[in-house]
């Protein structure tokens, strides 16, 4: 008997607070305009002082978990995915989740695929559910970016925020579920985007926090380059891989970074255009939460019914990507 994984609950988080463009034009020398005509992005949501990745991480599980049908003990495995835990990897956040969501016991870690790390997150669950390990495995995208954004640079501090998605991988006797995927990455742009200091290469020092090393630092151009790149090709690969047209694809997810990296890459897509879910103007680009935050939007919506393909597509830091096709049970 074949063993199919199936998404059985889903649930997000994104903070009360909304920073809108005009909020950051008192902050830094930027303009609605200039944010808008580059990003696509209007506002975001930054967390409340005080509110960490792993609070907002376990209240979209709860949701998840309460939407699945299922008691919290019976999650067998926490994935999260997450650029900017609790601390700075010791230990894992997502311990700190199953302890906040009252889980006697269960595997849990931290996965750091930058903003492509809930699409890894959901390919991993599924390898633990198809091969018998794990029945309901929880994967979380969350960020708390806005405490690693250096508001005096314009050109990151305008683009990221914070929020949590949350998704039940189940274990069902029902045909789906993922259909194919491509993860990949290339470590010769790490640089591209990254955090300088804070790490074993650069420890933390008088000097690497006067040098404000511990914020984001982006080299714009060469991101925008690859991700336009790297997106269409990634979306077609795992295409080719499940035997899927592009037309045959009912709602496809992309990474929510970057408005004009989406409509550069849609004329390479072939898909159309109201099957692309874009919520980045709301929200900025939430990294790992990106994807699963627009997608609960969109299952909300009724965007998907049973037998719809669903297309997921990512890229960021690492520079890493990932894309999967996904065959929604319903």
């Amino acid at each position: 008997m074949s063993v199919f994984a199936e998404i059985a609950g889903w649930g997000m988080f994104l903070p009360d607070k909304i920073l809108s463009n005009h909020d950051l034009e008192k902050m830094v020398d930027t303009s609605d305009e200039w944010i808008r005509s580059r990003s696509g992005i209007s506002e975001r949501r930054v967390v409340a002082e005080g509110e960490t990745t792993s609070a907002i991480a376990t209240a979209a599980a709860r949701e998840a978990i309460s939407r699945a049908g299922i008691d919290p003990q019976e999650i067998d495995l926490i994935i999260l995915a997450t650029g900017t835990g609790d601390y700075p990897g010791i230990p894992a956040t997502a311990c700190l989740v199953q302890h906040q969501l009252g889980i006697k016991s269960c595997g849990a870690f931290d996965l750091a695929a930058a903003c492509s790390g809930f699409v890894y997150g959901l390919v991993t669950a599924t390898q633990f559910i198809q091969n018998g390990a794990c029945r309901n495995v929880l994967v979380i995208g969350a960020e708390t970016l806005t405490k690693i954004l250096d508001w005096t640079d314009r050109t990151t501090c305008v683009l990221f925020g914070d929020g949590a998605g949350a998704m039940v991988v189940r274990a069902t006797e029902k045909e789906g579920g993922l259909l194919s995927f491509v993860l990949g990455s290339d470590g010769s742009g790490a640089e591209h985007l990254y955090v300088p200091a804070g790490g074993s290469k650069t420890p933390t020092s008088h000097e690497s926090v006067e040098q404000r090393q511990h914020y984001i630092k982006m080299n714009g151009k060469e991101v925008f380059k690859f991700a336009s790149r790297i997106l269409p090709r990634a979306f077609h690969q795992a295409l080719d891989k499940a035997g899927i047209r592009p037309e045959e694809v009912d709602l496809l997810v992309p990474h929510q970074a970057n408005t004009r990296i989406i409509d550069s890459a849609r004329q390479n897509l072939a898909v159309p255009k109201d099957a692309i879910y874009v919520n980045v103007d709301r929200y900025g680009n939430t990294s790992a939460a990106s994807i699963p935050v627009a997608l609960c939007e969109a299952i909300e919506e009724g965007r998907l019914k049973p037998g719809s393909i669903l297309a997921m597509v990512a890229f960021g830091a690492g520079l890493t990507w990932g894309s999967a096709i996904w065959r929604w049970q319903g």
